[in-house]
């Protein structure tokens, strides 16, 4: 079948602002939108840029807007959205782009490292072995940790759009996977990271960043829970 894509392009060399180009393609029902990427740079246009790597869902490099919804390309086949009109596809919103689909994702991790999104421990490990926890404990860390950092929910969210400061919801759920992680010892720290006006109280669960995820993370409930913990802490 003939499938048209209308893809926002913009080359800072040359555009003073974002454009439109149409391209038409020959696709099958079973390609992904990224599938359809390729075909129009390898055959049509050389210079369209965007990012990818694995191409399976999991480096979530790919992460754009497709028709709309925030989404990762490889993961999202033409059967599952509307063909009869042109596929928009545009760039996430909320970040400075630096040329097409191509965005500038340093804000995006200086708010995912501002967490401190590793575990910190100074009590020294047991000598006879690795620091464990239950099953039950590992358990609630499990789906907070399928995050792949795609800013799809971040992106989605209009407290991102209308305050630059604000942390994100990427950023609170890797706050939340070892905040809830007991071998870590910085929970405390953390909280404080997150207790700000542009922290987890500019989150007002609008449910967006569920919407988007590509993981199917219940992300407004991960940030619930760190907001239960933050109202319930001794000062």
């Amino acid at each position: 079948m003939q499938v048209k894509f209308k893809i926002q392009r913009y080359n800072p060399e040359k555009d003073n602002q974002p454009r439109w180009q149409e391209f038409v393609i020959e696709a099958s029902e079973n390609m992904t939108v990224l599938d359809c990427l390729h075909k129009i740079k390898w055959e049509l246009d050389g210079s369209l840029s965007f990012r990818r790597s694995c191409a399976h869902g999991i480096c979530g490099s790919d992460g754009m807007r497709i028709n709309g919804k925030n989404r990762l390309a490889c993961s999202t086949l033409l059967k599952d959205i509307n063909t009869s009109k042109p596929v928009v596809i545009e760039p996430l919103p909320a970040l400075p782009i630096i040329k097409d689909l191509v965005l500038d994702m340093t804000d995006f991790y200086e708010k995912y490292k501002a967490v401190k999104p590793y575990l910190i421990n100074n009590t020294p490990p047991p000598s006879d072995s690795e620091r464990l926890q239950s099953n039950e404990d590992a358990e609630k860390l499990f789906e907070s940790a399928k995050c792949i950092l795609c800013a799809c929910c971040t992106t989605s969210c209009p407290s991102t759009w209308s305050n630059e400061n604000y942390i994100g919801p990427a950023a609170l759920l890797k706050a939340y996977r070892f905040i809830f992680d007991t071998r870590d010892e910085a929970a405390d720290e953390r909280l404080d990271i997150i207790d700000t006006p542009d922290g987890i109280w500019r989150c007002h669960t609008i449910f967006n960043c569920i919407e988007s995820c590509p993981k199917e993370i219940n992300i407004t409930w991960h940030i619930s829970q760190l907001k239960k913990k933050l109202s319930s802490r001794e000062i």
